[in-house]
């Protein structure tokens, strides 16, 4: 196989949480390579609502004190708004809402809104919305403008990135990667990070330790514009998503269409029944809404570890290899997430958060059959 120019870190995946890390490693002064099977952001990570939240994560407080300084570090815009809308369609789903708000740390303030309140941020909701809380923190931002963003920031910076280049397997010398095996020859590496997504377990597993995790297909609707709410950021009825600054609702939500990952670990374009369930969520949650066409709908494939956490972690087979996966929520951890696996790769630990709680060792007494114990099989093609 002929060999050309690899770098001290390569990773494999253009996704948000590699990007961020191949930024992070470069501002330090790394010599970092990306490479990505198609385009960068091409699957769940620009193909999402947009959200940043997730505080029951260790990197949570970190991405919080990220986001809003974003474009000044990376220098391209992202579109960050702050603060986030929770709305709640039957008195069911307010319950879960107050529980969940009693349950938030005493420094992230939270809010119950009144219908006038609710009236005045979100025009578009209708008298049915049982109740909604205004979070004062988390928020939303541009999947496809990040994802650029972090491309282009770590270019600045002297990374670089092939697209359009899969993986095919690795070079291996004792205990150490000392190479990755591309369809367009071999890249040479001191280290190297596996944050492929859905095909991380598949790139995992050939070098002795696989990461376990079920790919689902995430599916958004896309409205035509709609005028400008004073708040974008809203989630409810199972839905996620924002109004864009063109003023489309983006907004997509489960279930989860469970997926076998193909041979080669490439799927074919997404094509799913939920684009009408998600629509009528969508009115439910925004009746005022209702006469908007949807000119258009987004998916992505997503990756689920069996426990929804995140990993963050070196092989015991190959330490000089980390793997990462966000599980699903990767979008707006992305900031703190990828600062994070630089401090791992550079440093041997985080800086900023504990996050032993994303160690691979945790799976390793994991049933083999855990995907159909907890119902995450594909459903044959006939009953789709």
């Amino acid at each position: 196989m002929t060999e050309i120019n690899g770098a001290s870190v390569v990773i494999v995946g253009g996704g948000v949480t590699g990007l961020s890390a191949a930024w992070w490693l470069a501002q330090s002064g790394v010599d970092v390579l990306v490479i990505e099977k198609g385009i960068v952001g091409w699957e769940a990570s620009g193909r999402n609502g947009g959200g940043c939240g997730h505080v029951t994560s260790p990197l949570y407080a970190e991405m919080l004190r990220l986001w809003p300084i974003m474009d000044e570090l990376l220098g391209y815009p992202t579109e960050f708004s702050a603060n986030r809308i929770h709305l709640a369609v039957t008195e069911e789903q307010l319950t879960v809402q107050k529980r969940s708000a009693a349950a938030l740390n005493p420094g992230y303030r939270c809010e119950l809104l009144d219908q006038k309140q609710l009236r005045e941020l979100v025009p578009l909701a209708g008298d049915n919305v049982a109740g909604a809380h205004f979070y004062h923190f988390g928020g939303h931002a541009n999947p496809h403008r990040t994802v650029q963003g972090y491309a282009w920031g770590m270019q600045d910076h002297g990374g670089r990135l092939m697209q359009h280049c899969a993986v095919t397997g690795f070079r291996t010398e004792g205990e150490r990667v000392v190479g990755v095996e591309t369809e367009r020859g071999l890249l040479g590496c001191d280290q190297l990070v596996i944050a492929a997504g859905p095909q991380t377990g598949h790139l995992s597993a050939i070098l002795g330790q696989e990461v376990p995790m079920a790919s689902a297909r995430a599916e958004m609707i896309v409205t035509e514009p709609l005028p400008l709410m004073p708040y974008g950021g809203v989630d409810g009825n199972g839905l996620h998503g924002r109004q864009t600054l063109r003023g489309n609702l983006a907004f997509g939500g489960g279930p989860h269409e469970w997926l076998e990952l193909p041979e080669g670990g490439v799927f074919a374009n997404p094509s799913t029944p939920l684009m009408g369930h998600i629509g009528r969520r969508l009115i439910e949650m925004m009746p005022k809404a209702a006469h908007a066409r949807i000119i258009r709908s987004w998916a992505g494939v997503i990756e689920n570890t069996p426990d929804g956490r995140p990993v963050i972690d070196r092989l015991s087979t190959f330490p000089n290899v980390l793997v990462a996966t966000m599980s699903s929520v990767g979008f707006g951890l992305s900031p703190s997430s990828g600062r994070a696996i630089r401090d791992v790769v550079v440093d041997g630990a985080c800086s900023f958060a504990d996050i032993s709680s994303f160690r691979l060792a945790r799976f390793a007494r994991l049933e083999p059959d855990w995907r159909e114990l907890q119902g995450w099989v594909a459903l044959a093609t006939e009953d789709r």
